[in-house]
């Protein structure tokens, strides 16, 4: 998969190349931890779930009241194995769409946005039940959010791209005539990049005046302290559907930032409900 990443001034592109480094070199310090018989033969996985829940936006840019509603999440969840031993390959795609409103009732806002997650990640199997894992990659995500009464600046665009560590761990268990696997997993962001205007800046002054002002922000977790988790259970009859399984999740989306003397932040708390297919 090839992600587009907006151009980056060469100072800038030495500190993330930087980065980049010091986060491969970190996973590959980790190989030597594995222990002997570990099974490598980890499944590819493909998961497509719905999720549906609760949303919390603030956006100063466009107004200074918090805005609640509902989110509905489409999540495409993909891993497979790699040739290095130990190593897998996790991509998650969400799609988001929001319909938010004010305490007053008295005004809306329309949120959407794309989000790819790929991250690399060692695993220790701790006997034939427990998998932990853990690793880093990119967090990248573009969308919008409009709100519905603004007349000079109705619009807010969102693009950002950061390194994220992560985690995960699986338990797989077998109880009467069932198969069962819990789950749970997360990836903060460490640091980037992201688009915001600077307060009191317009978008007409940004495209249409090339008036730039500190526009692409680099990034780190202290303006950025953000967090996507996941736990999740995955069911299916032992005898049975031995590729399929029903999964039922948690997602809990906390996305935050203060650049530019503007603030921002999107919980979402969501229950979703998707099959598994292995293979």
């Amino acid at each position: 998969m090839t992600l587009s990443a907006p151009h980056i001034p060469p100072h800038r592109h030495g500190i993330l190349s930087r980065a980049c480094r010091a986060c491969l070199v970190c996973l590959m310090a980790a190989l030597p931890l594995s222990s002997a018989g570990q099974n490598d033969s980890l499944p590819h996985s493909a998961t497509h779930s719905i999720a549906v829940g609760g949303a919390n936006v603030l956006d100063t840019y466009l107004s200074a009241e918090k805005y609640r509603g509902v989110e509905l999440r489409y999540i495409a969840h993909l891993t497979r194995p790699l040739r290095w031993r130990g190593m897998s390959r996790t991509v998650v795609h969400q799609g988001q769409f929001s319909k938010l409103h004010n305490r007053a009732d008295n005004n809306d806002e329309l949120q959407g946005a794309y989000r790819l997650l790929y991250l690399l990640r060692y695993n220790w199997h701790l006997g034939s039940h427990l998998t932990l894992s853990a690793g880093g990659g990119i967090d990248a995500s573009v969308g919008f959010l409009y709100n519905m009464r603004n007349g000079n600046n109705p619009a807010q665009a969102r693009f950002g791209i950061h390194l994220a560590p992560s985690v995960a761990a699986t338990y797989a268990f077998s109880h009467r005539a069932f198969s069962f696997r819990i789950g749970y997993e997360a990836a903060a962001q460490l640091a980037g990049l992201m688009f915001s205007p600077n307060f009191g800046q317009s978008y007409y002054e940004i495209f249409n005046r090339n008036n730039n002002d500190h526009n692409i922000v680099p990034t780190t977790f202290i303006a950025t302290p953000s967090l996507w988790q996941t736990a999740y259970i995955d069911v299916r009859p032992s005898r049975l559907w031995s590729r399929t399984w029903l999964r039922v999740s948690y997602i809990g989306d906390i996305q935050q930032a203060k650049v530019n003397n503007l603030k921002y932040h999107h919980y979402s708390h969501l229950v979703g409900i998707g099959i598994t297919h292995t293979l």
